[in-house]
């Protein structure tokens, strides 16, 4: 007898494949409804940004104070997040920053200003802050507190920020701000770019790849490459820098101003880096002398690596020339048994009776008796120069562009800690007429561990700016 199969009823099978159908319908439209929902449910940041501002729209200077939230359950390396203030250039204009304070040091925040591929009507730039692993961690529900930092432009005209997308002249006290943006490892965690692209958006995840993380800066290393606005920037007491205003000599006595003060953008190691620029002026008589200085507030110098990128000049920058102008570049410190001076002094038409140009190379013991020792290299030095002094074992050796000049050791070794400091002064006034005379620096660097040549000392220059480090102070007794 033939077998026979028996057919499942179609009575059966039909509500099956209904049901069926039914939850491939949900599910496609739940799909397609997804990113609808997600838009209206975005998961909560990981981090939030305040912000607050005291200058009016039009200023000479953009003082943006930023904190930073963390609002998850685990602790937030700050070295791991990234700010972006967006702003608009005008008129071609370069840029600087500066720090002036954070609760964990202006030494540990670095930054850099990017001109934007594609810019809109409210940003073709943007200031990015970044921070070195020496800024720590904010632990759950913790802030950084305020991040305050200095915006302007290096020809250090005004303004005008009403354009600017990140400038909110209402917030002058801290309130979230979404025009501030902040990434986490690379990718956007916290606000609105210009373009649309939120901190809620999916497409987030492609951002471009974290940055390697910032190494803490090296500690007994003090480095600036004077991005500052002028004599009265807030920074450059903040960053442990004293204008020199108060009576006495060298020089003119009584003629030190913050006039001859400056920080222009020219000719540095930097394309388009700012220098130090101290001039001193006069017309002949000592009422109408300007001398200028700048030096460390603090005596905390001692051994290890001095250098600077200095330019002497020749030539007055404008007016006759001739005078007895003397541009150095020192340390000094102690009283008594435990003076100490370290000079250079490049006098480009002589002094003392000896004619220029000429660089002494001086090492002192005591001032009051006249008690030092030095070396006179008799040659223009009308140009860019590196400049080392360096101390090790009690043994004082200066270095020009890589080469010796001079070694002191014995009694002249460094007794107590020292200043440093960049003077431009007249020796003596015997011409009548203005006339103003020019020395800059480009950059000064300290390193208190080691002894260095001027190659390796420009290899780590530029490693800090290029990292966006532009300055930091590791010295012992920094602030």
């Amino acid at each position: 007898m033939a077998s026979s199969r028996r057919r499942t009823p179609r009575r059966r099978v039909w509500p099956k494949i209904r049901l069926l159908l039914l939850v491939a319908v949900v599910a496609a439209g739940g799909t397609a409804l997804y990113p609808v929902w997600k838009a209206a449910n975005p998961d909560p940041p990981e981090l939030k940004v305040r912000y607050r501002t005291d200058t009016p729209a039009t200023a000479a200077v953009a003082k943006p104070s930023l904190e930073v939230f963390n609002d998850t359950d685990k602790p937030l390396p700050l070295s791991e997040v990234t700010l972006r203030y967006w702003f608009t250039a005008e008129d071609s204009a370069s840029y600087a920053f500066n720090c002036v304070n954070a609760v964990f040091g202006c030494s540990n925040v670095a930054g850099r200003i990017v001109a934007m591929d594609k810019p809109t009507d409210t940003a073709d730039h943007y200031l990015e802050l970044r921070f070195t692993e020496g800024a720590g961690d904010l632990e759950p529900g913790a802030n950084s507190k305020g991040i305050d930092v200095q915006l302007f432009r290096t020809d250090h005209k005004k303004l005008k920020q009403s354009d600017d997308r990140s400038f909110d002249a209402g917030m002058t006290s801290y309130k979230e701000a979404e025009k501030v943006t902040a990434y986490k490892r690379g990718v956007l965690a916290w606000g609105e770019e210009p373009d649309g692209t939120k901190a809620s958006d999916e497409k987030k995840a492609t951002a471009k790849a974290a940055p390697d993380p910032l190494p803490a800066p090296p500690a007994g290393v003090l480095f600036d490459d004077f991005s500052y606005q002028g004599p009265k920037d807030p920074a450059l007491f903040k960053h442990g820098w004293l204008v020199r205003t108060s009576k006495g000599g060298p020089g003119i006595e009584n003629t030190w101003s913050a006039e001859g003060v400056s920080f222009p953008t020219a000719g540095g190691s930097h394309a388009d880096g700012q220098v130090l620029n101290l001039r001193a002026s006069t017309d002949g008589t000592k009422a109408g002398t300007r001398q200028a200085s700048l030096g460390t507030a603090a005596a905390k110098f001692r051994d290890g690596t001095y250098a600077a990128r200095i330019h002497l000049s020749d030539k007055p920058a404008t007016g006759d020339g001739g005078d007895h102008v003397n541009q150095t570049f020192y340390t000094i410190g102690g009283k008594g048994s435990t003076y100490s001076e370290l000079d250079n002094e490049y006098m480009p038409n002589g002094g003392w009776g000896r004619p220029g140009p000429k660089l002494d190379t001086v090492t002192w013991y005591d001032h009051k008796t006249n008690d030092r020792v030095y070396e006179t290299t008799n040659k223009s030095l009308d140009a860019w120069h590196t400049m080392l002094i360096r101390v090790k074992d009690g043994v004082v050796a200066y270095w020009l562009d890589g080469k010796k000049l001079f070694v002191s050791s014995g009694k002249y070794a460094p007794r107590a800690d020292m200043s440093v400091n960049f003077n431009h002064w007249f020796i003596d006034l015997p011409f009548k007429g203005e006339r103003a005379w020019d020395m800059k620096v480009d950059w000064l660097y300290y390193n208190a561990n080691d002894t260095l040549s001027a190659k390796e000392v420009q290899s780590e220059v530029e490693d800090f700016t290029n990292d966006g480090m532009h300055y930091f102070d590791t010295v012992r007794g920094s602030r």
